[in-house]
């Protein structure tokens, strides 16, 4: 059941006294995939403390960071069924099961955070009619940093790549990896220190906020910074409970989803660069790509982005062309 009562039962009182209801509230379990010290985590338990007070306790969300409740690739499914009523994703990390959710994973389509935003916002009320189909309530969605390659030999071509094995954790980075002739491993973000550590994995791209929740300067020296994409993390409530709130406390969430949607994109911005200089001051080599290699990524990129306009349709088609004329 998604509803839990908190506090007692109505309490009997004896003839001549009144009885006293105790105030209902809804106890939510939220599963998030990335460590407590990760800004989306942070930002997560600012929500829950946020809606709290917002409906009066009426909505009590408890965050269970580090996919210490239901691993990454286990919260969506979780949420859909009701085992958790609400819960995180990288929305690429869905890509396999449709092609809207590897659209902000595509390189090089949107690489700056004005990009992003405007590339979600286009993109917005397909993704949450695509959720809506599977029993799910967008609420909100925040940016990752721009993502750059890590790697722990020199990388000055597209070439230097053939071979490593790359960290993948959706179709769209395995498919990368094919174009790039590297080695896919799927491997989630809590998994990430002991793949680099036994050398499971040899090269990634991501953002310097993985890299530095990771420690990754333990085990490799290179970051280039590519920027090739700002994927998404996004916040979803499972739609049975959503429907089971009374309209103003759905108003009231969802004006709490707004405003810490806003302020995470704009706490992802500052971050950015703050994440690079920790990595450069841990010893790794923090660099602009070369000539050759940022020709080869937008290469890649551009043939990724017609792949996947042809997989995506005319939903695909529409997006893409509203995006370019924004």
């Amino acid at each position: 059941m998604f509803k839990t009562w908190i506090g007692a039962a109505l309490v009997a009182g004896m003839v001549g006294f009144g009885g006293a209801a105790a105030q209902a509230a809804e106890a939510w379990d939220m599963p998030m995939a990335y460590p407590d010290g990760n800004f989306h985590t942070k930002l997560g338990r600012e929500f829950a403390e946020m809606v709290k007070t917002d409906t009066n306790g009426e909505v009590a969300i408890t965050v269970h960071g580090g996919g210490s409740l239901f691993k990454g690739d286990e919260i969506k499914r979780a949420v859909q069924r009701g085992t958790a009523p609400i819960g995180e994703r990288l929305i690429s990390a869905l890509s396999n099961e449709d092609p809207l959710f590897a659209l902000d994973a595509i390189p090089f389509l949107a690489t700056n955070y004005a990009d992003a935003r405007k590339l979600y916002a286009v993109s917005k009320p397909a993704l949450e009619a695509r959720l809506e189909k599977e029993n799910l309530h967008l609420l909100y969605a925040i940016a990752w940093p721009p993502q750059g390659i890590y790697a722990n030999k020199t990388i000055d071509s597209a070439a230097d790549m053939r071979g490593l094995k790359f960290r993948t954790y959706n179709a769209t980075m395995a498919r990368l990896a094919e174009l790039l002739q590297m080695v896919p491993t799927q491997i989630e973000a809590a998994e990430l220190s002991q793949a680099l550590a036994t050398g499971t994995v040899e090269a990634m791209i991501t953002s310097g906020a993985t890299g530095v929740d990771s420690q990754v300067w333990e085990q490799v020296k290179n970051f280039y910074d590519v920027q090739a994409w700002l994927p998404k993390n996004m916040v979803f409530v499972n739609k049975r409970a959503w429907d089971g709130l009374d309209a103003k406390t759905q108003e009231a969430i969802t004006k709490a989803a707004a405003a810490i949607e806003d302020k995470g994109w704009a706490m992802s911005e500052e971050l950015a660069s703050g994440y690079l200089k920790t990595l450069a001051e841990n010893g790794m080599t923090v660099a602009k790509p070369s000539a050759q290699l940022a020709g080869d990524m937008t290469a890649i990129g551009d043939k990724m982005t017609a792949e996947w306009e042809a997989g995506a349709g005319d939903t695909g088609k529409a997006i893409i062309a509203d995006y370019r004329a924004k």
